[in-house]
């Protein structure tokens, strides 16, 4: 099964969208008011997050512009951020035990994201 963007249903009549992989989300988004803005941030994420540089936060290094950050948990876990170039998170990652499973995750996004599938479950 391919990587695909899959939009759904979410609370309050709003639209959410997840990056998702033989079923598994790698990412999701919050929650949007309106269909066409999940969809701006399906257009955003395909176009801006390959050449997006990683920043890790656990690093203390910083960045500005489209980026993905390596953030840590408080429970000395790791999760994967992308953030739009007005500073606001576009998408997040599950908790990881091993930063290098934070790092494959953006791999996966920006290599697959570009060309994946979007599917409408709205």
């Amino acid at each position: 099964m391919a990587h695909k963007f899959k939009i759904t249903p979410a609370a309050n009549d709003s639209f959410k969208f997840a990056f998702v992989y033989n079923a598994e989300s790698i990412v999701w988004s919050e929650n949007y008011k309106a269909k066409a803005s999940a969809k701006a941030g399906i257009d955003s994420i395909k176009k801006n997050a390959p050449g997006a540089p990683t920043v890790d936060l656990t690093k203390d290094e910083t960045g500005s512009g489209y980026r993905f950050e390596i953030v840590g948990s408080k429970d000395g876990q790791f999760f994967v951020r992308f953030v739009a170039s007005n500073g606001e998170t576009m998408v997040r990652s599950e908790t990881y035990k091993a930063k290098a499973s934070a790092v494959n995750a953006i791999e996966s996004v920006k290599k697959n994201g570009p060309d994946a599938e979007v599917v409408d479950e709205a």
